[in-house]
């Protein structure tokens, strides 16, 4: 295949997820055992807690993955979609230190507190639907700031992100334009007035939203 290409496995970031319903203690061991078999790797870097659902439990979750990082397959711990006070009883509860955390996050969901708590702890808050599937296109105060720097509000929001401490968005593109106008976003340089105007926006949106979501039973 033309696209494939040898790549040394020292430049390979492996990460995957628990599925919430591999979350009791041995399900957590065997299953990551058998993601590293299917991604012939021997260690992941990073092992997400998808969600804290269903056999989710802090008692016997996060001493599975404790044990995995001593017993070397796993790096580096993450956790993903959990409120602020779960995030504190995981590190509370966690002897490896919590590497990442990921969440929706955008101009229209900041997620103040979540990301204080990542400053405070020291871990990566990891942003997806960074520009809330193309809806920061319809928030006029970043058509304003976009226009200001001959710039789209995917780059906009994007680059209001990185300037964030210990913030990593991750946009999805399917095409190579859209690659290239995400890196573009790396160029951009938001100022003191663009920062302020987009942390004012009152809109409120969230993408990933369903019932049994954590944050609809905090």
């Amino acid at each position: 295949d033309v696209y494939k290409r040898q790549v040394d496995e020292s430049d390979v970031f492996v990460a995957t997820k628990l599925d919430t319903d591999n979350l009791a203690y041995d399900d957590v061991i065997s299953t990551t055992e058998e993601s590293a078999e299917k991604l012939d790797a021997d260690s992941i870097d990073l092992l997400y807690v998808h969600w804290p659902l269903n056999t989710y439990d802090p008692e016997e979750t996060l001493p599975a993955l404790d044990e995995l990082v001593d017993d070397g397959l796993v790096d580096r711990v993450g956790l993903s979609n959990f409120r602020p006070d779960q995030i504190e009883e995981a590190i509370e509860k966690l002897d490896a230190p919590l590497y990442a955390h990921q969440v929706e996050m955008h101009p229209m969901l900041p997620q103040e507190e979540l990301h204080e708590l990542a400053v405070e702890h020291d871990h990566r808050l990891v942003a997806y639907c960074p520009i809330a599937r193309g809806q920061v296109s319809d928030v006029e105060e970043i058509r304003d700031v976009a226009e200001k720097h001959d710039a789209t509000p995917a780059q906009v929001s994007l680059a209001w992100l990185m300037a964030k401490e210990n913030v990593t968005a991750i946009p999805k593109a399917a095409s190579s334009d859209h690659i290239k106008e995400n890196f573009e976003a790396l160029d951009l340089e938001l100022d003191e007035e663009d920062v302020e105007k987009i942390d004012g926006i009152e809109e409120r949106t969230r993408i990933v939203d369903f019932d049994e979501a954590p944050w609809n039973d905090g």
